[in-house]
């Protein structure tokens, strides 16, 4: 073989060894997204199927493909279960090469899910699981939370009750990880701004007969029975208060959690009047209309902030993803960090160096059968609540924030 022959063939193989890194690098070749949901059990209405068609929106409305590569999505049922979810997250990390968990409804569940990204290395975005703790001691460089914490929605309601003249309270709270949060941080707000918190109750989660807790809330005779939990306790909650006379005997209920799909099931008749705080409502304006119309024209009702959500991160990650060059997972939430989040979904959204997408959120109210207009015509908006006054500053607890 000559020298230059020789020369050639070097030239060759240093150009093949270096040809990987100047294109886009695609793990396995496939954009693969789980969405670990409850299908069947109390959460599934407001997440289940519901998420799983929000993400394969997501994906199709981007095209099907990232750099080149398909996207895929698939599913599991978590059924509530930590140890159902941790062990369906490790599977799906190690063996089945998922790059992104999301949804992951209970903070149970959920807390579990990102010990186990945090120890794969890989990315998981929570839509349905509130407890401030994501962004707060456990936040993680692979763990996102899009769609609101405890912390936003007790300002949002609290403060705005406190401020009408509901300054005592007494909470009924469901009791897991998620309730806690929601009640300690509700608090916060009320004795902040001159309220006082009587006491609590705390009933597990899907608790069949919730009378002795309702009986109890209504005996401390506080103004206000915050309710802090999320379905299908806060729900039957207000139709238990409303059954014992509650709002009769001149108390009010105000919903730390409450979804369009809990106000649908139980009934305008019932739910009028009750104040809660929402990051997303399908009858904002056109750009909301317009996708929850699709949306409705998939699942036969209206989405979820949550839903809402799963689509509008999955759109965001993926388009990091295309700018990013890699589906690498820090490589791509630095990217998803470095542009403002403007959708449907997000007004003046912004993903935070905790990993919390901050963006404004909305006080609405139950409107009263007769002012509903058309189907799915439930919130009267009263408010915008900005994300600086409703997520607040990073906790310094987080180590990610620390300077």
């Amino acid at each position: 073989m000559t020298s230059a022959r020789r020369t050639v063939l070097a030239a060759l193989a240093v150009a093949t060894l270096a040809a990987p890194a100047a294109h886009a690098q695609i793990s396995d070749d496939v954009v693969k997204i789980g969405v670990l949901t409850d299908m069947n059990g109390p959460a599934s209405t407001p997440t289940g199927q519901g998420s799983v068609t929000a993400a394969q929106m997501a994906v199709d409305d981007f095209g099907g493909k990232v750099l080149g590569k398909p996207i895929s999505v698939i599913v599991g049922d978590h059924q509530l279960k930590p140890d159902i979810g941790g062990a369906i997250a490790r599977r799906w990390y190690d063996t089945e090469q998922v790059d992104l968990i999301v949804d992951v409804p209970v903070s149970a569940v959920g807390l579990a899910v990102q010990n186990i990204a945090n120890e794969k290395k890989k990315l998981f975005i929570t839509h349905s699981t509130g407890t401030a703790d994501f962004h707060g001691k456990f936040c993680s460089p692979y763990a996102i939370q899009w769609v609101f914490d405890t912390h936003a929605l007790a300002v949002g309601t609290a403060r705005a009750v406190v401020k009408r003249g509901g300054d005592t309270w007494f909470f009924i709270t469901d009791d897991y990880a998620f309730g806690h949060s929601l009640e300690r941080d509700a608090s916060s707000v009320v004795t902040a701004n001159g309220g006082k918190v009587l006491g609590s109750v705390r009933p597990p989660l899907a608790t069949p007969d919730l009378s002795s807790f309702v009986l109890q809330a209504q005996a401390s005779k506080a103004k206000i029975i915050g309710i802090a939990a999320g379905p299908p306790n806060n729900m039957n909650e207000i139709k238990t208060g409303s059954e014992f006379g509650v709002f009769q005997g001149g108390q009010q209920m105000a919903a730390l959690l409450a979804l369009i799909t809990d106000i649908h099931g139980l009934g305008l008749q019932a739910a009028q009047g009750l104040l809660l705080t929402t990051s997303f409502y399908w009858d904002m304006d056109d750009k909301t209309r317009e996708w929850s119309k699709r949306y409705f024209a998939k699942m036969n009702r209206m989405p979820t902030m949550w839903q809402a959500g799963v689509y509008s991160s999955v759109i965001h990650y993926l388009q990091a993803i295309k700018e990013a060059g890699t589906d690498d997972p820090l490589k791509v939430a630095a990217k998803m960090r470095e542009k403002p989040i403007e959708d449907f979904f997000a007004r003046n959204g912004r993903l935070r160096a905790d990993n919390l997408m901050v963006h404004d959120l909305w006080l609405v109210q139950v409107k009263k059968p007769e002012e509903s207009k058309y189907p799915w015509d439930y919130y009267k908006v009263l408010s915008k609540i900005s994300g600086e006054d409703a997520f607040g500053p990073p906790d310094p607890a987080c180590p990610m924030v620390k300077k």
